[in-house]
């Protein structure tokens, strides 16, 4: 049974998520994705490496965690947006890594999957596609795709921190920052060019930048370093497939913050949506208590007597 407190500790890491999509989205103003991923991910490896042990666990699960989590999510979730997903319908495509954590940790890592928790997983599904249908026309299917992609690097990345077994997850996911610095940079280099990167640069001195400049703090800081930390340490005491579906409370936060902050105006069936998310969470997060065999009066007088009263 999961704790009370490790289901709000889970819904607080999916409002602060929610909410990391306008600062990405803010970020994206003035630097290219490949890069913006590059440089989120090495102020944070900086310091990690000076002041924050290496974690004890595997080379390999740190590695898979950097690539799964660090990569290939936010390389295809900020090329997807800076490519013309709209900021609420990327929060609720990316989720579609609950689903594909689900079926992974079953395959790959053979977790039992309980009835309950496909049930919630397939009402969470049936919200997720009523946000989608109703928003389908603003987003072309090669932004789509991508970001589906992301969900799929973030699946992989749940796999690989759920192996690891981490004494301290906080330390696995910051040292999870400095696998990604150096692949990002060497693909914004090929594909975007040192002259956009320098351009971004330059102009990021301005005060037109600072909005930018405050969203990169927010990623690193709030939604990877603390956020990305609980989720971690959630992983690492709960089988990934209970853990996951809290993921589908990010879009219902990114939906309603993009509604506010950018006036994506969210629809009946947005909402209606939205609501059939949070139903889908509760039913898949919930699992059955495991029924006790009772005693046998007979073991009761072999041993100490029981107390009542």
């Amino acid at each position: 049974m999961v704790p009370v407190r490790h289901r709000l500790l889970a819904v607080i890491v999916a409002a602060l998520w929610g909410v990391n999509f306008l600062a990405i989205h803010a970020s994206l103003g003035q630097f290219p994705p490949f890069f913006l991923v590059a440089l989120r991910f090495a102020l944070i490896a900086v310091p990690t490496l000076l002041f924050v042990p290496r974690p004890q666990v595997r080379l390999r699960w740190l590695v898979g965690y950097g690539l799964g989590f660090g990569v290939a999510q936010f390389t295809f979730l900020y090329w997807g947006m800076a490519a013309g997903m709209p900021t609420g319908l990327a929060s609720l495509v990316l989720q579609a890594s609950a689903p594909f954590t689900l079926i992974l940790g079953a395959l790959l890592l053979g977790e039992r999957v309980r009835g309950r928790q496909w049930l919630g997983i397939a009402v969470a599904i049936l919200g997720m596609a009523l946000v989608g249908a109703s928003r389908a026309q603003a987003a072309a299917l090669v932004p789509f795709l991508l970001v589906l992609a992301g969900g799929l690097g973030w699946a992989f990345g749940n796999l690989a921190s759920r192996l690891a077994q981490p004494p301290n997850p906080l330390h696995l996911t910051l040292w999870m920052s400095v696998v990604v610095p150096v692949p990002m940079l060497a693909l914004s280099l090929v594909f975007e060019g040192p002259g956009q990167i320098w351009t971004a640069l330059a102009g990021s001195l301005s005060a037109s930048a600072l909005p930018a400049w405050v969203g990169l703090a927010y990623t690193c800081i709030i939604a990877t370093a603390v956020g990305s930390g609980i989720w971690t340490w959630l992983l690492a005491r709960h089988p990934a497939g209970v853990v996951a579906p809290f993921s589908m409370l990010v879009p219902v936060v990114g939906i309603l913050t993009a509604a506010l902050a950018l006036g994506e105006r969210p629809t009946w069936l947005e909402l209606l949506g939205g609501i059939v998310v949070v139903a889908g969470v509760l039913v898949g997060a919930r699992r059955p208590p495991v029924p006790t065999e009772p005693v046998p009066p007979s073991a009761l007088s072999e041993s100490e007597p029981a107390v009542t009263g």
